[in-house]
């Protein structure tokens, strides 16, 4: 074995909530653990940008009310057991955990009782939130537990190269006829630009979504589907990629894309055509709160009947000081593009936002590959369905990232066996920044255009053949540039595509978040 090489008991791939949940859990019982994040701060991916809120429990809720409405969001297609998982122990893990070991600062009603709110496709209010910020609000309690313990080192700025396997990498060639295993990961310095092994007991994938593999996405920039591609390539099963939620409701603007609450239209918000008519009683008994998925189509539905380029939800009827202490960012973020939203109706259109589908799971969050666990957005748990109801997302990664960490902590699957791996060749080909914005933009509009909102057969099969040409090309000079997080990105981002095309053209049933033209 290198003299080079780290090693931990637990290493996990990305710092959003369910990594940070995974690392405390098992950090708590006594496990050495270390948190890579290829951005340069802790505070990154998706979770900060989860505006709404996440599930609790109403005033006259139940857990099998909150599976009836996960169930039917997810269109017939989630998995009844981790459904089961969630609505029982959610709530649960939400006041033990965030409430009170994290100290999440949730809103309150006058009477200091938590503030519940609706959100779309929710039979009662039962979402607890910190103003339109609630993900950040969560994720920055977290981080401060993560950066304190004892257990957990972390290394912001390093990127995840490839998932180390005993197939892929060990120089003893018996090893072939050995389980599938997981014991690392090949992983890059950004700063210094170097590459290294990390050896781990067990590895946690935790790397978010995919949403930047997409032209419009709600996604921030480092949302390039790396988990799927690692896993992928190190030969753990993925399923359900074809179910890509559009976000119904992204800011519409040439300059910037970000997204506007669910909670609005809890709070009242009517989506209406470009001349103020409102139009999703056409489509739906639940209006403006209907699943996502429905939304979505029939804002894209208008949109085509009415050749304008968006539409627009309007709140503008709300008291304008209650609307700015209620959604303070959404306010500001608007009011930066120059619309205010106390007196006038925001422009939306749809925009890719959440992956429902990902690595596959059971319910401790161990995948298909022995010693990898995948929690969060990276992940298939088989809750989500055909499509994610909202702010479930973030109960999600309470919930399996405290399991995942529970279960590594019991020591199980040979975690100790560690091969000698073949040493890592540096290369040093420069490639132009420009190949690299421009097959990201090949990527971008191939998926919007081909495999986006509404889908075709011919569509799906030009994207295939388009994806595969350009994998070739990204391969060959991946294999001789010199490293650096761009190029890994970009050959995560190609992978990614072509998986999820793949799963799109095998999926004949139009189901949730998939609808196919026939």
């Amino acid at each position: 074995m290198s003299s080079e090489i780290q090693k931990f008991d637990v290493l996990v791939i990305g710092s959003g909530l369910a990594g940070c949940i995974a690392a405390i859990t098992s950090a708590d019982h006594g496990r050495n653990v270390l948190i890579i994040t290829k951005t340069e701060e802790l505070m990154s991916g998706n979770t900060p940008y989860a505006q709404g809120g996440i599930i609790y429990t109403g005033e006259e809720d139940s857990p099998q009310k909150l599976k009836k409405d996960i169930m039917d969001a997810g269109d017939g297609h989630c998995w009844e057991i981790a459904v089961d998982q969630l609505s029982n122990l959610g709530p649960k893990l939400v006041k033990e955990l965030l409430i009170e070991k994290f100290n999440v600062e949730f809103d309150r009603t006058s009477d200091d009782n938590l503030d519940l709110t609706a959100e779309g496709a929710h039979s009662q209010p039962r979402i607890i939130h910190s103003k339109d910020h609630t993900g950040k609000a969560i994720h920055k309690a977290v981080i401060e537990v993560v950066t304190k313990h004892p257990n957990i080192t972390v290394w912001n700025n390093h990127t995840a190269v490839d998932l180390l396997t005993l197939s892929h990498h060990s120089r003893n060639s018996l090893d072939i006829y050995k389980k599938p295993s997981c014991f690392g990961a090949l992983v890059l310095n950004n700063a210094t630009g170097r590459t290294f092994p990390i050896y781990a007991k067990y590895t946690v994938l935790a790397t978010g979504g995919l949403g930047q593999i997409y032209l419009h996405t709600t996604n921030p920039i480092e949302s390039t589907g790396d988990g799927i591609a690692l896993a992928w390539r190190a030969g753990a099963r993925c399923f359900n990629l074809e179910y890509i939620q559009f976000h119904p409701t992204s800011f519409y603007s040439e300059k910037e894309t970000f997204l506007i609450s669910e909670s609005l239209r809890g709070e009242g918000a009517i989506l209406i055509d470009n001349k103020g008519n409102s139009f999703m009683e056409r489509f739906h008994e639940l209006k403006s709160l209907a699943p996502r998925d429905i939304v979505a189509r029939a804002i894209h539905q208008v949109m085509l009947e009415t050749g304008h380029p968006c539409v627009y939800l309007d709140i503008s009827f709300k008291n304008p000081n209650w609307l700015k202490n209620r959604f303070p960012t959404i306010y500001q973020s608007c009011l930066k593009a120059g619309v205010d939203i106390t007196s006038e109706p925001i422009p939306v259109v749809p925009a890719a936002h959440y992956s429902c589908g990902g690595v596959g799971v059971n319910l401790n969050g161990r995948t298909s590959l022995r010693r990898l666990y995948a929690v969060g957005e990276v992940s298939c748990t088989g809750v989500h369905g055909a499509n994610r109801l909202a702010s479930t997302s973030l109960l999600e990664c309470v919930v399996w990232g405290w399991t995942a960490g529970l279960d590594i902590s019991k020591d199980t699957d040979d975690s100790d066996y560690f091969p000698d791996i073949f040493e890592w060749v540096d290369e040093d080909q420069y490639i132009d920044p420009a190949l690299i914005v421009q097959d990201w933009l090949t990527i971008k509009n191939t998926m919007w255009n081909y495999v986006g909102l509404i889908r075709t057969r011919q569509r799906l099969q030009r994207a295939q053949q388009i994806l595969r040409h350009l994998q070739t090309e990204i391969e060959q000079f991946y294999r001789k540039a010199q490293m650096t997080r761009s190029i890994i990105e970009l050959r995560n981002g190609v992978q990614t595509a072509i998986a999820v095309t793949n799963a799109t053209l095998e999926q004949r049933v139009n189901r949730g978040a998939h609808f196919l033209k026939e």
